[in-house]
């Protein structure tokens, strides 16, 4: 009778398998370390070399302008209304989809994700084929003297609807990867749904739940398309900051287009700060859920 030995190969030896040659490694990382340099660096320094170049009265004059300071009161007005919205409709889908079985949940999750596949200029002449003077219910609106094309509630809508997938598609894997045992076992030990909701739900996605409304938040406040589509771009009144960036720049003002876009640039990256903490924290929380499965 033949007997056969299998030899594993030794930590060392799969490491050294697995190993590329040095050479490529580093050529990736210098690909990689050259585009982020084109692309990403060099974009952003310009943008503030550009911004402080004139001076910092220059500067400073740019961003104290009333349209500018109307422009940045109605980009956080759009996503201090957008954010929250999101934030119940993220965690009550999110919470349908991965804790319950029901049907038309493959319909719900193609909607969430709708906004990934439409373009943000569609989704605005959408919104105007409803809402306009000439849509279906602009007649109506008119008649009511209710405004929403050309004013403020179109572009809110406009920034809710492209910011939708954001939160409800950061929870819906962490919660699946949860599993339902901790709120069954609360139920059962006599919990309401609230208290279940309160005290075990949201404090095992509370990083998770972070990390989708920084993203969220940072979509909101730097959506173009649907928002300028909708907005009419009226001066001190509908521009939000990216529009207010793109007529100053088309009025050939560079120095106030670009103090303009520093602002969008510091809020990119303090997003990315604060994306890179909750990224690590959220990844290993999901590790820990693996690791417990």
């Amino acid at each position: 009778m033949t007997t056969f030995t299998i030899t594993y190969p030794s930590k060392v030896q799969r490491t050294a398998l697995t190993q590329e040659p040095v050479w490529v490694r580093w050529g990736l990382i210098a690909i990689a370390l050259t585009f982020l340099t084109v692309f990403l660096f060099v974009p952003l320094l310009l943008v503030f070399y550009e911004a402080l170049k004139k001076g910092v009265d220059v500067y400073f004059a740019a961003i104290t302008d009333p349209d500018a300071i109307a422009a940045i009161k109605l980009t956080l007005t759009a996503s201090a209304i957008a954010v929250p919205l999101n934030l119940v409709f993220g965690i009550a889908a999110a919470w349908a989809i991965a804790k319950f079985e029901f049907r038309g949940k493959h319909i719900l999750i193609t909607l969430i994700d709708l906004p990934f596949s439409v373009s943000p200029v569609i989704a605005g002449l959408i919104y105007v084929l409803v809402f306009g003077l000439q849509g279906w219910l602009g007649p109506w609106l008119a008649e009511n003297d209710l405004k929403i094309i050309f004013a403020v509630p179109g572009i809110v809508l406009a920034t809710i609807f492209v910011t939708v997938p954001f939160i409800a598609r950061e929870l819906i894997p962490l919660m699946q990867a949860q599993g339902t045992e901790e709120e069954e076992a609360a139920v059962a030990l006599g919990a309401s749904g609230w208290q279940t909701f309160w005290r075990i739900t949201i404090p095992n996605i509370k990083w998770g739940l972070l990390y989708g409304i920084i993203l969220c938040n940072a979509r909101a406040m730097g959506e173009f398309g649907a928002v300028s589509v909708v907005s009419g771009h009226i001066r001190g009144s509908t521009n939000t900051l990216p529009l207010h960036v793109e007529i100053l720049y088309n009025e050939y003002s560079y120095a106030a287009s670009f103090a303009v876009a520093s602002l969008l640039a510091l809020l990119a990256l303090i997003t990315l700060i604060i994306k890179t903490f909750l990224e690590a924290k959220v990844a290993h929380q999901k590790g820990e859920l693996t690791h417990e499965h």
